[in-house]
């Protein structure tokens, strides 16, 4: 192997010498001087250290002065911007010194290089280079020939056909003016075209801005829409539901539901509470006193609707403890409650019982006014406490407790809830219905 290589310019691998090599002094019989060079070399110029074992001399501090070193391929690439830059991968021989040599290489390099090639060159791009020239000069040769004929055809014109072509060839010009001018509105028209062509991109950008924005208001009011018509269907829905209600309600007898009235055996109930007791069938006074208070409540709806106002006393329903209060003496009030076995009470109650008589006699008498006046089957003698029963030969019934049976006072209250039954019919058809 040579103790000197170089690297190709082109693809920057090692290249192989020839014996020719050997004129510029180089041996290449011995091992590499890369080996016996330290690891570290320092820039151009700077002095090297010699180790014990070291047996670089003087010609190896000149390759250090003149000649710069490189990494072997594979670790870097050789830079191409100058051709006399090379690699030394031998050691010098002991003939001529490192100095002489790459003077003689860099004339060489200098001669073979030009503008365009870098010396030196590896076989595989000598041949390419060689082949591009080939086709450049094959080329060049084509460009000659053509030359050659064009000078051949115009010496071989005629006078005539030389003007007449003169001519043509004012007339080309004159065309090619014309194109150029044309072209250079053409290319106005084109500039022109390309600023209205952005300014057209630029709106259509804002269309696509306004309609995304138009879309998103458009989704928007879609939902508010669907959600109307879920309210809308939602109200109809309710409404239907009222209607139906209404209609229901408007076949509805309120008093009827309000106020049942019927019996239990011989006893008369309003709502399920009985009025009266007999020995037979005892009532706690809890109850009776209940049952009073229904039938207080249903002579005060009685005469609201009407439009009755009693004269003597007014009545306050209140449950098991519903009373009469005097209209003429605001200290009177008359219990419609009672507890057996207190005198005194009992007598308040009769007196109590016997004012309710006068207020629902008053309620008959504003009822049978008109053509189609009440009608109670029994007659009331409010000023007395009796009621009358027509159909047992004029019998009368107290509705005191003094100085009365159970059976008797039981009785006349049984009466009584029978006209208070007529009189809700009578109410219920003439003005609850439409």
């Amino acid at each position: 192997m040579s103790s000197v290589r170089f690297l190709c310019q082109c693809c920057s691998q090692p290249l192989k010498l020839t014996q020719s090599a050997e004129t510029l002094g180089l041996d290449t019989s011995q091992p590499p001087v890369a080996s016996q060079l330290p690891l570290t070399l320092g820039e151009p110029g700077e002095i090297l250290e010699e180790g014990p074992t070291s047996r670089v001399e003087r010609g190896t501090e000149k390759l250090q002065d003149g000649a710069s070193c490189r990494t072997p391929p594979g670790h870097a690439r050789m830079s191409r911007s100058s051709p006399n830059i090379f690699t030394l991968l031998g050691k010098l021989s002991s003939g001529r010194t490192l100095n002489s040599i790459q003077k003689t290489t860099r004339g060489i390099f200098d001669i073979l290089s030009g503008e365009d090639l870098l010396h030196p060159l590896c076989q595989d791009c000598t041949d390419s280079l060689l082949e591009q020239l080939d086709t450049q000069l094959t080329i060049s040769e084509s460009d000659s020939q053509h030359y050659k004929r064009c000078l051949e055809t115009r010496e071989s014109i005629s006078e005539d056909e030389r003007e007449m072509l003169q001519e043509e060839l004012k007339d080309m010009e004159l065309e090619e003016a014309r194109l150029v001018q044309e072209l250079e509105e053409m290319e106005k028209s084109r500039e022109r075209a390309a600023v209205a062509l952005e300014a057209a991109q630029a709106e259509t950008e804002m269309l696509d801005l306004q309609e995304r924005q138009y879309q998103r208001e458009y989704g928007k009011l879609l939902w508010q829409q669907l959600e109307l018509q879920d309210e809308l269907r939602s109200v109809d829905n309710r409404l239907w539901y009222a209607e139906t209600q209404l209609a229901r309600l408007e076949k509805t007898n309120t008093f009827r539901l309000t106020f049942v009235i019927h019996h239990d055996g011989p006893l008369a109930t309003i709502n399920n509470f009985r009025l009266g007791c007999l020995p037979t069938v005892p009532v706690c006074w809890n109850e009776i006193n209940a049952a009073w208070g229904q039938t207080a409540l249903l002579l005060r709806a009685l005469s609201s609707t009407i439009g009755l106002e009693f004269q003597r006393f007014q009545l306050i329903p209140c449950g098991n403890h519903s009373y009469l209060k005097s209209l003429t003496d605001d200290t009177v009030e008359l219990p419609l409650f009672c507890n057996r076995g207190q005198s005194a009470s009992l007598y308040k109650f009769d007196q109590a019982m016997v004012a309710f008589l006068d207020c629902m006699q008053q309620f008959k008498e504003e009822a049978e006014r008109g053509a189609s006046g009440v009608y109670m089957p029994y007659k009331i003698h409010a000023e007395k406490g009796l009621m009358e029963d027509p159909g047992a030969s004029g019998k009368f019934c107290s509705i005191r407790t003094h100085l009365n049976s159970e059976e008797q006072w039981t009785q006349a209250l049984r009466l009584m809830l029978i006209n208070f039954k007529w009189s809700l019919a009578w109410v219920s058809l003439r003005y609850c219905q439409k």
